[in-house]
């Protein structure tokens, strides 16, 4: 079949099923092009309550389906493909944070939303790549355990030296693995184009961009800027750019950035979650969902 002719018959399903399609900008274009809201992932979970559909299939990992459902337990929420995760948020047993605590009472547990809903229940606020900065300056505690991306903590570590930062060696692996060489390779290679970077690079990487920021707020920079830009996140982000703007030069920082984990989501995924005939159903624990809930809150709360 087609993609035109699947990307019709989901259209179809969606309406019969009073379904909605959430997708990650990492999500290829053809999903992308169906969506009902595309985003990064605070985006699809904090947007999701002005949606009225009963069913949202969620293109993407596992923690953000999760999420989705801690904010909105009266949808159904369905991710298309169960082996779809982030393994940056399976990195720490939340025994091991409890530990922490119990040893240092004093810290506050800061946590990229990049997490398991089991993680979340143990930690004090979430955090966003574009909250991050904002949250632990305003959080009353000077003892910070920023958990667990060590590249995003470290860059909120170097902005705010009046708060003790510790970090916790997870990291993104996709992103942790681009090097220094191949930073100033593609500077070098693209000496006019503005650098576009995530947080979480590593520190090393990062000192060469000209912008930081989330994946929303790099989309945001290249889309209202005319300059060429080398784009520093997953290579789709500059694939998209690429063809909605095609005018404009955009090159991926490195060949590297490729995420399995999103990019395992075919048409053919959606179609049989919103038939019935696969994806993953999030259900949650209603006491652990409460738990893990109150940091996400505090977040919003914190980042508005």
């Amino acid at each position: 079949m087609m993609t035109k002719d699947l990307q019709e018959q989901i259209l179809k399903l969606k309406k019969e099923k009073d379904a909605c399609i959430f997708a990650h900008s990492y999500q290829s274009p053809d999903i992308l092009e169906i969506a009902d809201l595309t985003g990064d992932s605070f985006a699809l979970s904090v947007k999701a309550k002005a949606y009225a559909c009963k069913t949202v299939i969620l293109c993407g990992v596992r923690f953000m389906a999760e999420t989705l459902k801690m904010l909105c337990p009266e949808k159904t929420v369905v991710l298309p493909v169960a082996d779809a995760t982030c393994p940056m948020a399976e990195q720490i047993a939340p025994e091991r944070v409890l530990a922490f605590k119990k040893e240092h009472p004093e810290f506050a547990v800061v946590a990229y939303i990049n997490t398991s809903t089991e993680l979340k229940a143990v930690c004090d606020v979430c955090v966003t790549s574009s909250s991050a900065l904002q949250i632990v300056e305003k959080l009353p505690q000077k003892d910070i355990l920023f958990i667990p991306d060590k590249n995003l903590g470290s860059f909120v570590k170097a902005k705010l030296p009046q708060k003790n930062i510790v970090l916790w060696e997870g990291f993104c692996p996709v992103h942790n693995a681009v090097t220094l060489e191949e930073v100033l390779a593609a500077k070098a290679a693209h000496p006019s184009a503005k650098v576009l970077m995530h947080p979480e690079l590593s520190a090393d990487a990062v000192r060469f961009a000209d912008v930081v920021g989330s994946t929303a707020d790099i989309l945001r920079y290249a889309m209202t800027h005319e300059e060429d830009c080398i784009i520093g996140t997953e290579k789709s982000i500059a694939d998209y750019l690429s063809l909605v703007r095609p005018e404009h030069r955009y090159y991926p920082l490195s060949k590297k950035l490729m995420c399995p984990d999103m990019r395992i989501t075919n048409l053919s995924d959606v179609y049989h979650a919103l038939n019935g005939s696969g994806g993953l159903e999030i259900e949650l624990d209603e006491a652990l969902c409460r738990q893990a809930k109150r940091p996400i809150d505090e977040m919003i709360r914190l980042g508005s």
